[in-house]
């Protein structure tokens, strides 16, 4: 473990909602990982947080974040991981991203020790965008349209083998859309064998499974999608199973624009909050404590969602829930963990 401090913390009393309401303090906790890697996958669980990002770079650490020990994959081709699910303290699942060969999966059963490769794009032309599991055997694996259809594969072994969805089974994409690979949140799952996945490209869509990512629909969402570069970049859950879509533009991170909408009781609805500002890339719930975070800036919301307000003038590309704080990454190496009072 690397137990050089390069970290600062800070408590502060955070902004009110209303003047009814005080939220509790809380420690933010910042340190910039040594290669000066851009993170854009992250993971939690219990006091272990993962990152990962550019030329095979994955970082671990089994302390809530106090330190980190490099576990990068050790392979000739190097490739931008830009999402990794983690099932344990010591497995995990990084999915690099890219055209072709890039795009490919490693698994570690031992802490990231050893990596093992278990799965290849097997199209040229293909690009893998996201992976999540609905639990230790039965996961998902999202890659951007072949043929005019999004690929999606599903495995039921805990990643020994994977077979793509029916494209029958999909409804087909519009011409410009794409799947934007920006924080390993692109694809959630959910309970009862719920999922979704978001795009973009001239809009903004979501799709939805309600079995397991056999079939799926789609419908269009209210994000700022007037560009081919705009639309839907990730997705959330709060504590009550609410979907929640962001995004905006990358080549406008800090335009004034529609990011981040939710769906309560069938319906697509519009947060009441400030001025909706920059691109949105990860959000995470802990109760009713909530962030979304996009390179440019950070927001919280109290109310699991439904009110928001920009608390900093910073951001990260990704972020992950643990038991009780978030790790967020993004580039250059920068890590942080937040935990509340």
């Amino acid at each position: 473990m690397m137990n050089k401090n390069i970290a600062f913390a800070g408590l502060l009393a955070l902004t009110t909602l209303s003047a009814q309401a005080t939220t509790p303090s809380y420690s933010w906790n910042k340190r910039m990982l040594p290669g000066g890697h851009s993170f854009r996958g992250s993971a939690a669980l219990n006091q272990s947080m993962w990152v990962s990002g550019s030329d095979n770079a994955v970082f671990r650490s089994v302390d809530n974040g106090q330190t980190w020990q490099n576990v990068s994959v050790k392979a000739e081709l190097k490739t931008d991981f830009r999402d990794i699910e983690l099932f344990d303290e010591n497995t995990a699942i990084a999915m690099g991203a890219g055209t072709g060969a890039q795009s490919k999966l490693y698994k570690t059963s031992d802490g990231g020790h050893s990596w093992q490769l278990i799965f290849d794009n097997p199209d040229a032309k293909g690009f893998f965008d996201a992976i999540d599991f609905f639990d230790r055997q039965t996961g998902l694996l999202l890659g951007d349209p072949i043929d005019g259809y999004f690929t999606l594969y599903k495995t039921v072994d805990g990643g020994k083998t994977f077979r793509r969805i029916d494209k029958d089974k999909m409804p087909k994409a519009n011409a410009d859309e794409a799947a934007f690979a920006a924080s390993g949140n692109t694809l959630i799952t959910g309970p009862r064998g719920q999922a979704w996945f978001t795009s973009g490209g001239n809009g903004a869509w979501v799709y939805s499974s309600q079995d397991h990512g056999e079939s799926w629909r789609k419908e269009a969402v209210p994000l700022y999608g007037k560009t081919a570069t705009a639309g839907g970049y990730a997705l959330a859950l709060n504590s009550k199973n609410e979907v929640f879509v962001l995004g905006g533009d990358y080549q406008d991170r800090n335009g004034h624009y529609n990011h981040l909408s939710y769906k309560v009781k069938g319906a697509w609805q519009l947060p009441q909050s400030t001025v909706q500002r920059g691109l949105r890339t990860a959000m995470g719930c802990l109760g009713q404590f909530c962030i979304s975070t996009g390179k440019l800036s950070t927001s919280f919301s109290f109310d699991g969602g439904k009110h928001w307000r920009m608390v900093a003038i910073e951001g990260y590309y990704t972020l992950a829930v643990a038991t009780d704080r978030f790790v967020l990454a993004s580039e250059q190496g920068k890590v942080a963990v937040i935990g509340f009072k």
